[in-house]
């Protein structure tokens, strides 16, 4: 697999001076430069209803959320993993294996990968792009793992990066010329002239979507020409990218550490937001319960079989937006088959470091409402004092 550490080949010097100018280059949705990240207090009478019944009624399979090991995550950590700021990809690989062997509880790494996955299933790794290029899935860390799928019997083939959008992919370095013999897909996509738009004047994303899985909510999306192709439709439904409901069997989730306001976005956001169209009508208030909702339903919920936050930089103010000042290498995996306990463990990181740099004084108490959602409908454990963290020390 072809290296590719273009997030911070400049180093040391590149970063810093990203920091003094503000960060430039970053490629965004209108949306996601302008979304509300203030997604707190939803009172029982604001709250609109939704199709969560419809997600409820499915049979739940073996591997749905929280999948085989329930309140379980694994926090390992490399003192040397990042080198005047460039991820060190050994001490990436060594932490990825051994966060795989300690959940598992295998010896062989091979072993342990196909606890999750096997030979015929077809992999979408859902990686986090909307950021830029210093923000996004680390590509030491999607390297190891593809290195390790492979070496445990996942042909090349059956490998599919993926994100929400094709351009932020291009931008961030998740192309076929980096990572031959993979599919790389995006929901929403442009032609070769960089039209969002066929010659017929709809919209190329419009054949991404499936329109027999549907998140609906009585809250109404309508948006201008400039973020349409960013939402492909609008109205109160939202439709799940043929990604994950066709092309994929199994999901490794792979989001990064990050705030969402006085919250996270990681696991439970990276999937729901990820995988949806219309989401600029989910932000706001409403945002909890579509973070745990959307992942309540059967394309999500019985396919991802694996969270792998990437916490090797992390941000801990201004997401959505890039605010490279907030930046900092955290030097950290979260692992776990339940993406509550991970995202749990997440907000502990990023509260304690806004706590450290007084952006806060304690956790604010609606930060982890997501997650009380999340867990009420069944998808992992939110009560921090029933998750099991194992933490792994590297040097």
């Amino acid at each position: 697999m072809s290296g590719h550490n273009s997030q911070y080949r400049n180093g040391r010097r590149d970063f810093f001076r990203l920091l003094t100018l503000g960060g430039l280059g970053v490629v965004l949705s209108p949306l996601a430069k302008s979304s509300p990240v203030s997604v707190f207090e939803l009172t029982e009478q604001d709250k609109p209803s939704t199709n969560i019944s419809d997600a409820l009624k499915y049979a739940r399979k073996p591997i749905s959320m929280p999948g085989f090991f329930p309140g379980k995550v694994i926090r390992t950590e490399h003192s040397n993993c990042i080198r005047d700021y460039i991820p060190v990809p050994e001490a990436v690989n060594e932490m990825l294996k051994q966060s795989i062997l300690s959940l598992t509880g295998e010896r062989n790494l091979k072993k342990a990968w196909r606890t999750f996955v096997s030979p015929k299933d077809i992999i979408g790794l859902k990686i986090n792009s909307a950021e830029g290029k210093h923000l996004s899935t680390n590509h030491d860390l999607i390297n190891a793992l593809i290195k390790q799928l492979t070496h445990s019997g996942i042909p090349l083939r059956n490998i599919v990066i993926w994100d929400r959008n094709e351009d932020q992919l291009k931008e961030t370095g998740f192309t076929s010329a980096q990572y031959p013999g993979l599919r790389i897909m995006g929901t929403e996509q442009k032609d070769k002239e960089g039209s969002f738009y066929d010659k017929e004047g709809k919209l190329y994303g419009e054949k991404m979507i499936d329109p027999e899985w549907y998140y609906w909510a009585d809250v109404e999306g309508h948006y201008d020409r400039n973020t349409i192709p960013y939402m492909i439709n609008e109205g109160k439904y939202s439709y799940f990218t043929k990604i994950c409901t066709k092309e994929v069997t199994k999901i490794i989730n792979l989001p990064v550490l990050k705030n969402a306001g006085h919250s996270v976005a990681l696991c439970l956001e990276n999937l729901a937001f990820g995988s949806i169209t219309n989401t600029g009508r989910l932000y706001g208030k409403f945002w909890h319960e579509a973070c745990a909702e959307v992942c309540a339903f059967p394309p999500l919920r019985d396919k991802v079989v694996l969270n792998i936050a990437d916490g090797l930089f992390g941000c801990y103010k201004g997401s959505p937006s890039f605010n490279p000042q907030y930046i900092t290498p955290f030097r950290l995996l979260l692992v776990g088959t339940d993406p509550v306990a991970v995202d749990r463990i997440g907000l502990d990181i990023i509260t304690a470091k806004r706590i450290e740099f007084r952006l806060q004084k304690e956790e604010n108490p609606n930060a982890s409402m997501f997650l009380k959602f999340a867990e009420d409908l069944g998808l992992g454990v939110a009560d921090r004092n029933k998750i099991d963290v194992s933490e792994i020390n590297l040097s």
